[in-house]
Parts: C-alpha cells; sequence; structure tokens
C-alpha cells in the first residue's frame, strides 16, 4: 500500500514491455498498458459491479477453486484497486445484452470502448523481477496430478488454507468440493419438477398418489397423463439422487491426512537439475497451519532430505515434528493410485525397512519445483540480456546482481530460485547498486 501512495513511484500494472532502447543512463522502453475497460482513476473499488455482475467463471487467483464474476479484482490487496472486465467472459463483449455494471456503477468508471496504449518510460537503470513459474505437475504422470482428484500443489493447498481462499481457511477434499458444489445445482433441478408436478395435481385436481395407480392400472391413458408420469418419475429420481448427496455431504469433515511429496520437477535430471531452495520449508510452514486449524491433522512429509539451510530453519523443522506431529520419510515415492472412496494411495520404498510400502491419505500436496517465469527468455531478449542454462537472468558471477548488460540489474526468482527473506534482501541490494551506478562515473562503477 506504501508503494501504491509513494509520490516517487509509479506502478504501470496490468501491462506489458514491448521495447528496450538506449543505454545506462538513459533508457527508453516502451510498455503496453492493456485496456481495463475500466478508468483506474475513476474506480473506487467497492465491487458494486462484480456483485450485480450475472457471468460467473473461474477464479483465477484460487488456481479454479472458486468462482469469480467477469468483472474481477485481481485480488483484494491489488494495486491499483481497480477492477478489469475479462473480455472472454464478458456478455457485453460477446454481443449480449448486459451492461450491468456500468448501470450500477456510481464512479461512471465502466469504459466499454476502451482501448490498449502505449507509453514510453524513461530511465538510468533497469531492474529485472519477474519472479517465477511453477512446474507443471502433469510432467509426473505417475503422481496422478489432474487425474486424481484429491492430489493438489502446494500453492493450490496455499489458498485452501487462506481465510479468503475457496474453503475460508478450512482444509477440504477437493473431491468433497466438488460434491458440495453438485449440491445447489441438483436442488433447483429437484424443486423445479416438484413445481411440475405440482402444476399437474392442480391441472387434474388430483394428488400424484392417487393419479398414479390409476395410471399404472391403464384407468387413465393420453399423452398428458404420460408426461404427467414422466414428471413424477423424475422428480422421485431427483428427490433420491438429492437425499444421496444430501447424506454424503453430511459426512463430510476436514482432511486430517496429509502427505507433502518434495522435489516434484526439481533435483531431476528429466525436468530441473536445481534445487526450489523454498519448497521445504514451506511446506513445513503449511503443515504447521494445517495443525493449527485441526490438531487431528497428521502429517507426513516425503522427501530425498530436508533441505533447512537458512538462519532458524533447522529449528522450525524440529519445532514442526514436536509441535506439529509432522513425520518425516526419507523416500522418494513412485506412484500415486486412487482408492474407491477417493483416497489417494502413496506407494514407496521404506528405506529403512527395506519394503515396498502403500500409505493412503486424505490429500496428496506436491512440492513443484520453481521454474523460470515463461515469459523470461522472451524478456531477456527485449531488453538485450542473457539467460543462464536454467532459463533464469544470467549474471556476472563476481557482481551477482549485474546481468550482462552495463545497466540492467536483476533480483527475486528472476536470479534463481529463493526464498522471500533472500528475495527482500537482494531487492535492497539491486536498489543500492542501481543508486550506486546512477550517482557515480559508471565506467568506474562497472569495472570494480
Amino acid at each position: 500500500m506504501d508503494v501504491g501512495r509513494h509520490p516517487n513511484i509509479e506502478l504501470l500494472a496490468y501491462s506489458e514491455i514491448e521495447k528496450v532502447e538506449g543505454e545506462l543512463g538513459d533508457f527508453r522502453v516502451t510498455v503496453r498498458r492493456k485496456a481495463r475497460y475500466v478508468d483506474e482513476n475513476k474506480c473506487t473499488g467497492c465491487g458494486a459491479c462484480a456483485e450485480k455482475c450475472p457471468t460467473v467463471t473461474t477464479d483465477e487467483y484460487n488456481l479454479g477453486f472458486g468462482k469469480a464474476k467477469a468483472i474481477f479484482r485481481y485480488f483484494a490487496q491489488g494495486i491499483p484497486s481497480a477492477y478489469t472486465i475479462n473480455a472472454n467472459h464478458c456478455r457485453q463483449f460477446q454481443g449480449k445484452k448486459c451492461g450491468v455494471c456500468a448501470k450500477v456503477c456510481q464512479a461512471g468508471a465502466i469504459d466499454y470502448k476502451q482501448e490498449d496504449r502505449t507509453v514510453e518510460v524513461k530511465a538510468g537503470a533497469i531492474v529485472v523481477a519477474t519472479g517465477y513459474d511453477l512446474f507443471d505437475a502433469t510432467r509426473i504422470p505417475e503422481y496422478g496430478y489432474g487425474r486424481i482428484r484429491n492430489v493438489v500443489t502446494a500453492l493450490e493447498f496455499e489458498r485452501f488454507l487462506s481465510a479468503s481462499g475457496p474453503t475460508h481457511g478450512h482444509v477440504y477434499r477437493p473431491s468433497d468440493l466438488a460434491l458440495k458444489e453438485q449440491f445447489p445445482e441438483l436442488e433447483k433441478q429437484q424443486q423445479r419438477a416438484a413445481k411440475a408436478v405440482e402444476a399437474s395435481e392442480k391441472k387434474f385436481e388430483q394428488s400424484s398418489d392417487v393419479f398414479l395407480p390409476r395410471y399404472q392400472s391403464g384407468e387413465l391413458q393420453g399423452k398428458e397423463y404420460d408426461d404427467w408420469a414422466k414428471q413424477i418419475e423424475t422428480h422421485r429420481e431427483l428427490t433420491e439422487k438429492l437425499q444421496a448427496l444430501q447424506t454424503k455431504v453430511d459426512q463430510i469433515h476436514a482432511a486430517t491426512r496429509l502427505a507433502f511429496i518434495q522435489c516434484v520437477g526439481s533435483r531431476d535430471i528429466r525436468f530441473n537439475r536445481q534445487c526450489s531452495s523454498f519448497c521445504c520449508m514451506h511446506a513445513i510452514k503449511e503443515a504447521i497451519i494445517a495443525h493449527e486449524h485441526e490438531t487431528e491433522t497428521k502429517v507426513t512429509v516425503f522427501g530425498m532430505d530436508i533441505r533447512a539451510v537458512g538462519k532458524g530453519f533447522e529449528e522450525y523443522r524440529n519445532r514442526g515434528a514436536r509441535e506439529a506431529h509432522i513425520e518425516y520419510v526419507r523416500s522418494r515415492v513412485a506412484e500415486i493410485t486412487e482408492a474407491p472412496d477417493a483416497s489417494p494411495v502413496l506407494w514407496y520404498e521404506d528405506t529403512k525397512l527395506r519394503e515396498t510400502v502403500h500409505f493412503p491419505v486424505d490429500v496428496v500436496i506436491l512440492a513443484t519445483a520453481c521454474e523460470a517465469s515463461h515469459g523470461a527468455r522472451e524478456l531477456a531478449q527485449l531488453v538485450g540480456i542473457e539467460t543462464n542454462d536454467f532459463g533464469f537472468i544470467k549474471t556476472n558471477p563476481l557482481q551477482p546482481l549485474d546481468t550482462t548488460r552495463l545497466g540492467v540489474f536483476v533480483c527475486g526468482c528472476a536470479y534463481g530460485p529463493q526464498d522471500i527473506p533472500e528475495s527482500v534482501a537482494q531487492a535492497s541490494s539491486t536498489a543500492a547498486r542501481v543508486a550506486q551506478i546512477l550517482t557515480a562515473d559508471h565506467r568506474k562503477v562497472a569495472t570494480g
């Protein structure tokens, strides 16, 4: 929030870099500002537009576990606090009559005719901080991600633990969430069927209990009676399905058997040779939080080893074992199958007992690898810098913040896998380096 209010900081969110020209002290960056179809300067972030929007889409921020509207704010703390229209889903842009958001917006911020525009930014130096992408777990089919319902990634599980997430901080199995989502629609169908039956009863002035025996005996014949009989049958089938689903929903409880699998896509010559640095501590943190939410939670972490390399990290690892009862198992899980009750079953070798073990749990969490941002190579070409063998921004070994182009620097996971404290510390170092090179003879600074 402080950044958004700072008089010397201009944020160009929802934008893309198209061209970089110039040199140290005189860079000219062409930026394409994508159309939000909402005026950032007028939007107050009240949310009335999203509340009234009739179009429901997938919530990308919650990684598909939840619903969003066609006009949305990516997440609550976003800067600027302005809404954006998803033109791919908005009825107005699909040629349908709507315009609800424009009608309810008291600030008059909705602008359906807004177009992309380009701006030029002049800068003395450039800092590349593009973040990272997560490894696509479907590339390891033996773990069943995308096929086995209760196998999720660590980032998806993070959203489950969040109070603002799709489950409001409660850890439920995705298969159970799917059951809950089915209930409202099935209930609507059952209610519509009940109304149809009731309408027929009024029309023929007799109850279904009286009509059905007479119809089945052949006393009442004709298309209208056939339709009524079908309505009764449909209503009964839907009622039975609804009751069965209600029984299953009533039995849903929080997932308490959790298994983390480390190094999914990392430290693996098939995909990424590098260690992702923060996955071990991230898993322990999530396990501790899950235990705080439900004290009955039992967590098992499967990994080749636990790399607790930062200050206080080993103590945190021991705290997880002591307070959250985390069990660390040295093993590489070979395969995950699915039990009839939708529980994932892990198959692995117990390296101490030297035997194969199958281990059923409620939810499996995959610690997917930290990979270079998918646009890092393209951005590197635009800026005129190089990337290393892993796809991250290449730097000088003796000056690890400097890229291969004078005046362009790097920080965070654009440099390589690292956690938040490391990224923050490196960002401070990069800011100091930029200040140094812009306030001195850059020829002297660059060489030493």
